[in-house]
C-alpha cells in the first residue's frame, strides 16, 4: 500500500474516532468513548501504522515519505491528548506540552485551554476502513493459526519469519474478493505467505458445517428447537453466509402454515469446517482463512535465511553499531548453513549491510547462536576496523 492510501487510512480512522468520542461524551457516555480511543491507540495506530511504518521512520534520509510518517504520527498523538483531556487530564497535559515543547505549533500552555477536536467528515473513508478492517482481522487469524500448529519433535507454533506457501480464503461475493484483493499485499507482508488464493463461497475445497446452538435457541423455539436443530444440519455454504451477515428467516412457509417467522442470527449457530491434509483453518464471522502449512525445503531456506538475519541484528545491537555501519560476517563452516545462506545471500547482506558472507574454520573468538536448531559460530565486525 502507498503512503497516500496509509495516511489517509489512518487520518480517516482520527476523524472517525472523534466523532465517536464526541457523540459518546454529549451523551455522557465517558466509558464507551474511552474504550473507542483504547481501541484506535492499541489497534490502529500502535500494533498497525506504527509497526508497519517502522521502515518508514528509520530507513533513508529526511524525505518526503519519513516526514509524513512522522507529521501524520505527531497530528495523531496531538489530538488524542486533546480527546483524552476530559477522561485522564494530567496524562493528556503531560503529552500535548511534550509534543508542543517540540514543534511550538500551539501558542496554548495547557491542552486545557485549547478546543476540543472537532472531526472532519469529508476526511473519513468508511470503505477505506473497513477494507484495512478486513486485512487487520485475516493477519489475525493466519496469526493465531502460526501459533497453535504442532510441528514434528513437539514444537508448538511456526515463527512468522518463516514463510508460508499459500493462505486460502472464501469469498462471500464478488465485492468481498475486491476488499481482499486490494490489501492482499498488506496480508501477504504481515504474516509472511508467498500466495493469497480467493475461492468463491460455495467450493468444493472448504466445506462448512453448521449446527444449532442450543443455548440461544431453546430460549427462542422451545418445542420446535429438534426441527430447526435437523433444518441447521442441512444448511449449504450459502445458507450459512447469509446467517452470519443478518437476520435469516428460519421457516419461509410461516404464512402457508400459518405460524410466526423465526429468524436466527450467526449466535444461533455453531460453524466448522471439514478438515484438510496440510492446511489449518479458523473461522470468524463470514471470514474463514485456510492455511498451507506444508514447509518445503525452498520455504524451509528461507526462513533458516531469515532468522539468520534476526541474530545477527541482535549481535550488531549488542556492539552498539550505528544503523549505518557496514559489517564483515564470517561463519565457521557448516554444512547445514552453507546451503539457505548462499542462496539467499543477496538477501541477508542486504538486511544486515554487509558487503559478503565468508565461510571460514571455526574460530575461537567468534560467537555462538542458533537458527532453526542449527548452532553456528560467527565474527561480526564493523568495515573499516
Amino acid at each position: 500500500m502507498s503512503v497516500r492510501s496509509w495516511i489517509k487510512w489512518i487520518i480517516s480512522s482520527l476523524n472517525s474516532l472523534v466523532k465517536s468520542v464526541t457523540d459518546s461524551l454529549n451523551d455522557f457516555e465517558p466509558t464507551q468513548a474511552g474504550r473507542a480511543i483504547e481501541n484506535f491507540l492499541d489497534e490502529h495506530l500502535s500494533n498497525w501504522y506504527v509497526r508497519l511504518s517502522r521502515r518508514r521512520f528509520w530507513k533513508g534520509e529526511y524525505e518526503h515519505d519519513k516526514l509524513s510518517a512522522y507529521q501524520t504520527l505527531y497530528e495523531c498523538l496531538e489530538v488524542l491528548s486533546k480527546l483524552i483531556a476530559p477522561i485522564a487530564p494530567f496524562f493528556a497535559d503531560w503529552l500535548f506540552t511534550n509534543l508542543n515543547k517540540t514543534t511550538g505549533l500551539s501558542k496554548a500552555d495547557s491542552v486545557h485551554l485549547t478546543d476540543f477536536p472537532k472531526a472532519e467528515e469529508k476526511l473519513i473513508d468508511l470503505s477505506l476502513e473497513e477494507r484495512m478492517q478486513l486485512a487487520q482481522d485475516i493477519s489475525s487469524l493466519i496469526l493465531s493459526l502460526r501459533k497453535k500448529i504442532n510441528l514434528p519433535g513437539g514444537q508448538v507454533g511456526i515463527k512468522v519469519r518463516q514463510p508460508l506457501k499459500k493462505v486460502i480464503i472464501p469469498a462471500v461475493d464478488n465485492s468481498f474478493a475486491e476488499k481482499i484483493k486490494s490489501v492482499e499485499d498488506i496480508i501477504k507482508s504481515e504474516t509472511n505467505i508467498k500466495e493469497v488464493e480467493l475461492l468463491s463461497a460455495n467450493n468444493n475445497f472448504i466445506k462448512k458445517k453448521a449446527k444449532a446452538n442450543f443455548k440461544t435457541l431453546g430460549k427462542k423455539l422451545g418445542s420446535k428447537m429438534k426441527w430447526a436443530a435437523e433444518k441447521i444440519q442441512q444448511f449449504d455454504d450459502a445458507e450459512i453466509s447469509k446467517i452470519q451477515q443478518g437476520d435469516y428467516l428460519l421457516n419461509a412457509d410461516y404464512e402457508h402454515k400459518q405460524e410466526e417467522p423465526i429468524y436466527i442470527d450467526a449466535a444461533d449457530i455453531e460453524i466448522s469446517t471439514n478438515e484438510i491434509p496440510g492446511f489449518e483453518i479458523a473461522v470468524k464471522g463470514n471470514l474463514t482463512v485456510a492455511l498451507d502449512v506444508v514447509l518445503t525445503v525452498e520455504l524451509k531456506n528461507e526462513g533458516f535465511a531469515r532468522e539468520f538475519v534476526n541474530r545477527i541484528q541482535t549481535i550488531r545491537k549488542e556492539k552498539n553499531f550505528e544503523l549505518t555501519d557496514k559489517i564483515l560476517v564470517n561463519v565457521a563452516d557448516n554444512e547445514a548453513a552453507r546451503l539457505p545462506i548462499s542462496e539467499f545471500n543477496n538477501y541477508i547482506c542486504a538486511e544486515i549491510l554487509a558487503d559478503k558472507i565468508e565461510f571460514v574454520p571455526k574460530s575461537p573468538d567468534g560467537t555462538t547462536i542458533e537458527v532453526n536448531n542449527q548452532f553456528l559460530t560467527v565474527t561480526v565486525t564493523k568495515k573499516g576496523n
